[in-house]
């Protein structure tokens, strides 16, 4: 693995920089009343990318390429264009680069800046991948014996989303209003949601596209994917419990889904690759795994309630604890000759590790509820209350450098009252 690569945007040299140059992720940020653009993340700067396509920096041999408020049209151009666009920008970034003098006005500053939805969402799959997690779910509902589904170790699981309600972090969450069944009543009543969750994921973004029918391997899928962000599946759980028999999440999980607004690119991942579990039940060969496909990125999560003077952190885990990839995971979605589409957003399922503190749900950290958690401002939680802000952070960490994501938070508002809506009959 190699080392820091040195910019002559100096915070980018930084100790402890979550955008060196050897990350580069890729946003979208507008400043005072100009529309959202593409912009390139170096240390505390955001590189204008529409400024220097104008100044004719770069040719992808596209006009207007980057003056769009989503990085869709980029995908398009295939991991070929991907390339090109990510060595131009090592080589006009690198410490001495002739071109400093000129890119310097394309440089904004990162604190004056509004970031936004970095891609136009076409479709939201999410998955329940992470073995820790489903046995963990598994135990507390079915018993340790049946804790996982009995085609769990030989399929990613996973439901279709909702891409309408896909935001990016600092978006508030509404806490959800569905159907509820008390436990011990014969009917359901309506209300907010009581048990209101986080999930840690990694979201894989798709870059291409596959016609009808057409199936992928695992390494075409895994050359298919633009890049990674962190995910915020949050999750009703009093609604999901009532509603998931026998065809899974709806409303409880279609109200909200937050990313971080970074996406940071496969290649700038590369460095960090390592391969999935070893399987005790053999996969069909559709899912084999050509090569290390997932990838050492430390993630945690933290809580911080209104009012508190600080936030908690109470989650610490990895995205290599998952058993299957994204590639696996596209792979499989695709197996069918389900067409995937530039901006299909996959959801990892949630991270969890074989420790309390490695749990990456409220589910799993207060075990159903049965067991609140304290924070070290004195608050216990069994679940989230409004006005918690729950703050997702993941990095890579090189040899000098560190591969980070920008955070991925939210905060909880009060669930609407219905009665007081202005557009029901």
């Amino acid at each position: 693995m190699s080392g820091l690569k040195r910019s002559w945007v100096s915070s980018a040299n930084g100790a402890g920089c979550p955008f060196p140059l050897n990350n580069l992720p890729y946003g979208v940020f507008s400043t005072g009343d100009q529309e959202p653009r593409c912009g390139v993340a170096i240390g505390d700067m955001i590189l204008d990318m529409a400024a220097v396509q104008a100044r004719g920096l770069i040719d992808l041999g596209a006009p207007d390429l980057f003056d769009m408020p989503y990085w869709n049209d980029v995908m398009e151009l295939g991991p070929k264009g991907w390339t090109a666009l990510r060595a131009r920008l090592l080589q006009i970034l690198a410490e001495g680069a002739p071109e400093q003098a000129e890119l310097a006005p394309c440089l904004v500053p990162m604190a004056e800046a509004e970031l936004h939805m970095p891609i136009a969402v076409s479709e939201f799959t999410d998955f329940y991948a992470g073995r820790h997690h489903a046995t963990n779910v598994g135990t507390m509902f079915r018993g340790a014996e049946n804790a996982l589904p009995p085609n769990w170790l030989h399929i990613p699981i996973g439901y279709n989303g909702r891409a309408s309600t896909v935001v990016v972090s600092g978006t508030d969450v509404i806490r959800p209003n569905g159907q509820i069944k008390p436990p011990g009543a014969d009917r359901p009543v309506f209300g907010p949601c009581a048990r209101l969750d986080f999930e840690l994921e990694v979201g894989a973004i798709v870059g291409g596209n596959t016609e009808m029918g057409q199936m992928l391997s695992v390494a075409d899928a895994d050359a298919m994917i633009f890049g990674y962000v962190l995910l915020n599946d949050w999750s009703a759980r009093d609604i999901q419990a009532w509603e998931y028999q026998p065809l899974g999440p709806f409303q409880a999980k279609a109200f909200a889904t937050t990313i971080s607004p970074w996406i940071v690119s496969a290649a700038a991942l590369a460095p960090f690759r390592t391969p999935t579990p070893t399987r005790e039940v053999p996969l069909l060969p559709y899912l084999a795994e050509p090569g290390p496909t997932l990838f050492d990125i430390d993630l945690s999560v933290a809580i911080q309630p209104k009012g508190a003077p600080r936030a908690t952190t109470i989650c610490r885990t990895n995205y290599r604890e998952m058993y299957y990839s994204a590639a696996q995971q596209l792979a499989h979605h695709a197996s069918s000759g389900c067409a995937m589409n530039v901006g299909d957003l996959l959801g990892s399922g949630t991270v969890s590790g074989p420790e309390r503190e490695n749990r990456g749900s409220m589910l799993e950290i207060s075990w159903g509820g049965k067991e609140p958690l304290t924070l070290e401002t004195g608050e216990s939680r069994s679940f989230l209350e409004d006005g918690d802000t729950v703050t997702l952070s993941g990095a890579a960490q090189g040899r000098g450098y560190t591969i980070g994501f920008g955070a991925c938070s939210g905060t909880i508002r009060p669930a609407r009252n219905f009665d007081q809506r202005g557009d029901h009959p």
